[in-house]
């Protein structure tokens, strides 16, 4: 008899972040914002730079775009971004940390990098604050050393905002000839804690027929699936046709709640897609580990409906 693989190895429901700080003022007093940026999506730190070359009209947190070893880049201000007033005398010595998501590089301004965090997330919570100050791109909080709050920030908004595609409009065939969407019926169940990327998600699995149910995180998304199968019991695979998780979410963390279902014979043979932002080898072989049947870096249209035909046509 084949034996078991133990795929618990896989899932420790755990993140790396990138801990950086960026000095403020607040009522004339110099005030320390902490953020974090999964080290996934880093690829390093640099020396502000010498030279920007100016984008015409573009939004006032672009400062620019810079030759990065021969690439250019855009040049994001956070700050701006966030519209947190800025401590001018800590902005002498900005820094860029940069970043690969989204299959994009971008560079982010920053006043300092101090270190790399190991956090569960379990120990991350959803933004429930009022987001208006700064723009509704903070995803999570945690605690850290001295009862302080780390923001981790949610850079797809950043994607979204900067509107550098409309995923939609790129829904051609190879020989540029409009693509033909599949249509389906049933239930999918989503889990993002970005509320840009399940709208998008939401649009593109209604324009095929789908009928949606949303979790914002692993926690919520296990609920959901015990209360479909409280539901329909054991024809709950006739309904419920695809699972689709993001991979970073607050409480419990994609690859998490992706085990605790293919050990669950309710909803194990339910298939699984990963969608993420992140664009790394190690994780699209720990989705395999796991049990996945795609991992899909958010969020190309044509790779989206080609997976969804073929694991649900085979």
């Amino acid at each position: 008899m084949k034996e078991k693989k133990d795929i618990s190895k896989f899932a420790t429901n755990e993140m790396q972040l990138v801990d950086f700080r960026i000095f403020e003022t607040r009522d004339n007093q110099s005030y320390e914002g902490i953020y974090g940026i999964n080290v996934a999506k880093v690829e390093g730190i640099v020396v502000f730079p010498e030279h920007i070359f100016e984008l015409p009209a573009a939004p006032d947190y672009v400062l620019g775009t810079f030759d990065l070893r021969g690439d250019i880049l855009p040049l994001v201000d956070l700050a701006t971004w966030m519209r947190v007033c800025i401590d001018p005398d800590k902005d002498k010595n900005r820094k860029v940390i940069i970043t690969t998501f989204n299959n994009i590089r971008i560079g982010f301004v920053i006043h300092e990098a101090r270190r790399i965090r190991r956090i569960s997330w379990k120990n991350i919570e959803g933004a429930t604050f009022n987001h208006d100050s700064q723009r509704g791109k903070i995803t999570g909080t945690t605690r850290i050393e001295n009862e302080r709050t780390l923001l981790i920030l949610d850079l797809e908004g950043i994607i979204d905002d900067l509107d550098f595609y409309n995923p939609m409009k790129t829904l051609t065939n190879n020989d540029g000839s409009k693509k033909e969407i599949p249509q389906f019926s049933g239930l999918v169940l989503i889990l993002d804690d970005s509320l840009i990327a399940r709208k998008l998600l939401r649009t593109s699995l209604g324009n095929v027929g789908f009928d949606i149910i949303e979790a914002v995180d692993g926690e919520d998304g296990m609920q959901k699936l015990e209360n479909l199968s409280s539901q329909y019991g054991d024809s709950l695979q006739d309904h419920l046709k695809l699972i689709i998780s993001d991979v970073e979410m607050p409480k419990m963390d994609g690859f998490h709640f992706a085990t605790q279902i293919k050990q669950d014979v309710r909803f194990s043979h339910i298939p699984i897609i990963f969608n993420s932002s992140i664009c790394d080898n190690l994780s699209e072989e720990k989705s395999k580990q796991i049990g996945a049947n795609a991992y899909l870096v958010k969020f190309d249209p044509n790779v989206f409906y080609d997976e969804i035909s073929r694991i649900l046509l085979r």
